[in-house]
């Protein structure tokens, strides 16, 4: 690419690419986000809660891609990327304190942890690379982003909560936004969508890491809902069908992507456009799990009795978008569509009929359940029988 020296915190090919243990620990973090995130849903189940709540996912899922990026560009060994991947840590903290009051008193704090975390992985990626230009102007086109999206961030803070939801919804589309086209920054262009910038066994990795914490949050929030129940009979079945979602969700997670992604399919992802693909696409997943872990914590406050339209959209809704994140990402890799997904999708879609109101609200997460069971066992009937090559992206 360039006759430049290499930058002594790049991460060199070659390298092992499997995660760290500090980036692992750097992924506890989010189990507190996602729970925050789940509970302020569930407190507040209508259509603004909803809006407000994807916002708030989008930033903080979208520090979690910049860190991945960071410890995948650059060798998570090296104590200033530890530094940072901690400090990193800390503010994400803050923003998981903050999520429940984002849109009330403590919206300075959300938006004063998100800006401080790019401050200061740019404080030291771009000092860092200076030795070679065209790696470091990948950090000064991410920075010059950033402050464009500083401004409507901030004016968010000074304004109520419809003013608030529309300026932080249009900086949270900009930021992940702009990745998707290549950061372009005047006089330096952009970054080349086809150039491979990734690792993608660690990447992939990564992706699988974070999955499984939000499978983590599901866990818990199972847990803790049965805790305060008292035991009685709703509350504990309600948790028995909750475990067994997140085991569906885990194989149907795990079952494909052990397919497609099995080498050399894997460096597919190592290129700039399917690898931020990869990352939007595992939003949606864990947008989708979250969403499960809000219908679980309604259901089992009350699994009896009519069911709402909110509560019906969570416990159905959840698979539905968890479903649809993995097709999306499927269509990265092989390039193709996985119709047996798309299916399971319109069905959940259908469940939520009127008829179905008429049913009580654990009947809906036995039925989305019931979706899922048939599409993992489906799935492998059909793998028996015709074993899946990846092929590359369309």
């Amino acid at each position: 690419m360039t006759s430049a020296p290499l930058p002594r915190i790049l991460r060199r090919r070659g390298e092992p690419a499997y995660p760290t243990f500090l980036e692992l620990f750097f992924d506890l973090v989010y189990i507190f986000m996602f729970s925050r995130l789940a509970a302020s849903l569930a407190a507040d189940l209508t259509v603004r809660g909803a809006l407000q709540t994807a916002v708030l996912l989008l930033a903080a899922w979208w520090v979690w891609v910049l860190t991945a990026w960071l410890t995948d560009l650059f060798d998570p060994r090296l104590p200033i990327i530890q530094a940072t991947a901690l400090l990193v840590m800390l503010g994400t903290l803050l923003m998981a304190i903050a999520t429940p009051y984002a849109f009330g008193r403590y919206g300075w704090l959300f938006v004063a942890a998100y800006f401080g975390i790019h401050l200061v992985r740019d404080a030291v990626l771009i000092p860092g690379t200076r030795v070679n230009r065209p790696i470091q102007a990948r950090s000064i086109r991410v920075f010059f982003w950033f402050g464009i999206t500083v401004a409507p961030w901030v004016a968010g803070v000074f304004v109520d909560e419809t003013p608030r939801l529309v300026l932080w919804s249009i900086a949270a589309a900009v930021d992940l936004g702009s990745a998707r086209f290549g950061w372009p920054t005047p006089r330096l262009g952009r970054t080349e969508l086809a150039s491979q910038i990734f690792t993608g066994m660690h990447l992939t990795e990564r992706h699988r890491a974070i999955f499984i914490v939000a499978l983590g949050e599901l866990i818990l929030s199972t847990g803790m809902g049965l805790a305060d129940s008292g035991f009685t009979a709703g509350p504990v079945a309600t948790c028995a069908v909750a475990f067994v979602s997140a085991v569906l969700l885990f194989q149907l997670y795990f079952q494909r992507v052990q397919r497609i992604l099995a080498p050399p399919s894997v460096t597919t992802v190592e290129r700039v456009r399917p690898g931020t693909s990869t990352s939007y696409s595992h939003l949606v997943m864990v947008a989708g799990v979250v969403l499960v872990s809000t219908g679980t914590t309604l259901v089992i406050d009350r699994p009896f009795g009519p069911a709402s339209v909110e509560v019906m959209a969570a416990a159905l809704g959840g698979p539905a978008l968890f479903l649809l994140g993995t097709v999306l990402f499927d269509a990265v890799v092989t390039g193709r569509t996985l119709w047996s997904r798309v299916l399971a999708i319109a069905v959940l879609c259908a469940l939520l009929a009127p008829a179905t109101l008429l049913l009580p609200p654990l009947t809906a997460l036995v039925l989305a359940n019931l979706v899922l069971l048939l599409t993992l066992v489906g799935e492998g009937l059909a793998a028996r029988n015709r074993p899946v090559r990846p092929a590359g992206p369309g």
